[in-house]
């Protein structure tokens, strides 16, 4: 994100890896997650909880006046993100619910149900005023870890974009974002640390259709 320019991104829609999947994993659920009895695994690295003010600044820098923001989360997760990224600039609105339709693995109450945090930058109207703030969509079954289905990624990118508008997602994984956003003819950034999840999204990207450009850094690629 660093090596992108000032107000050069239209939409950013990503899904991190918190911390608080750990605590997850500690008590044995989400246990695709992981390859060990331990907290590490080989899909990828935990990003920390005292960096997501860092990772607010640089999108609000980033993104362009009148743009939206989507960060997925846990309730946990929730009431860390909010503050920061009010704090860094950015209008909260409200924390949009992606209803699985059924339920996953847990601890207590078994879990059914993700937040998506939704912020602006400046003011920007949503495409169509009529959709819930309650997504129905069903996950993904014995996908990549952490997967997020296309559909639920795509009705947050028609919301909040037009055709020919940039799309980033620093936290890529698999790629649902980029196949999101090349079906509905928007240019597409995404990175990921994990050389299995590029992988996955080069793959899944070219079988939509898209056509790789040259990154605009090392460890970023566009598809259009």
């Amino acid at each position: 994100m660093r090596g992108l320019q000032d107000e050069s991104i239209d939409l950013i829609l990503t899904d991190p890896p918190y911390e608080s999947l750990e605590k997850h994993r500690a008590i044995g659920t989400t246990t695709r997650l992981k390859h060990s009895k331990g907290s590490s695994n080989d899909w990828f690295k935990i990003f920390p909880n005292r960096r997501f003010l860092e990772l607010f600044s640089e999108a609000y820098r980033i993104l362009k006046k009148d743009t939206h923001f989507y960060i997925m989360c846990d309730a946990e997760t929730m009431f860390l993100l909010k503050p920061l990224g009010e704090a860094a600039g950015f209008r909260f609105w409200k924390p949009l619910v992606w209803d699985k339709l059924s339920i996953g693995m847990g601890y207590h109450y078994r879990a059914r149900y993700e937040l998506v945090l939704f912020f602006e930058k400046g003011k920007r109207g949503l495409t169509d005023r009529s959709v819930p703030d309650v997504l129905q969509v069903p996950r993904v079954r014995n996908g990549y870890p952490a997967e997020k289905p296309v559909k639920l990624v795509e009705t947050l990118i028609q919301q909040s974009s037009a055709p020919n508008e940039v799309v980033l997602d620093p936290f890529m994984g698999s790629g649902s974002t980029g196949v999101a956003a090349v079906a509905l003819s928007r240019h597409f950034y995404g990175n990921d640390l994990c050389s299995e999840a590029v992988a996955a999204t080069r793959a899944r990207l070219t079988e939509a259709g898209a056509v790789e450009r040259d990154s605009v850094r090392r460890d970023t690629r566009r598809a259009d």
